[in-house]
């Protein structure tokens, strides 16, 4: 009889979590890189609310969901240095594997429809690394527009002319 009722409350509790929930965490570590380094790191969530800001290099956990049914997470990170082109990057929620083949090959039905979608643990992150490279930035008129000026090479100024570069033939 008692292992009768073990049994019964092993299959009782199996069918109330998910795979992904069993496996996988509520939180997603994503680690953001930038050449060059010390750029100005801005992340915002779905609802343009400030989640983390930070200089590179730096790692940040995210939460994978909102805490809504199937409310996965998205990011926005936006990185930024003077002299430097801005860049923008998304980070999206995905299903991961333990949710799609765990849930169907384990038979977890309310962990596929309920547990799992609740809990966060169905989603990954994804990219969980960004290197981003800045560029440099283009000269910026007044007006904020881009703008590149064209001189004469005999109009460069003396002390300006050992910085130059040969770039070939165009």
């Amino acid at each position: 009889m008692k292992m009768l009722k073990l049994t019964a409350a092993i299959a009782t509790l199996s069918l109330m979590t998910g795979c992904a929930s069993i496996v996988g965490e509520k939180e997603q570590t994503v680690t953001i890189n930038s050449s060059p380094s010390n750029a100005n790191v801005l992340i915002t969530d779905e609802r343009s609310m400030e989640v983390h800001s930070d200089t590179t290099p730096t790692t940040v956990q995210l939460r994978k969901a909102d805490g809504s049914y199937f409310g996965g997470k998205t990011y926005t990170v936006e990185l930024s240095k003077d002299g430097y082109e801005n860049r923008t990057m998304m980070i999206s929620s995905n299903p991961n594997g333990w949710y799609v083949g765990g849930n169907l090959i384990f038979g977890g039905l309310i962990g596929w429809l309920i547990v799992d979608p609740l809990t966060g643990s169905m989603y990954n992150l994804s990219p969980d690394t960004i290197n981003a490279s800045l560029g440099e930035s283009v000269a910026t008129a007044e007006d904020g527009n881009s703008e590149i000026t064209l001189v004469l090479v005999e109009d460069v100024p003396l002390h300006m002319l050992d910085k130059m570069q040969y770039l070939g033939k165009i």
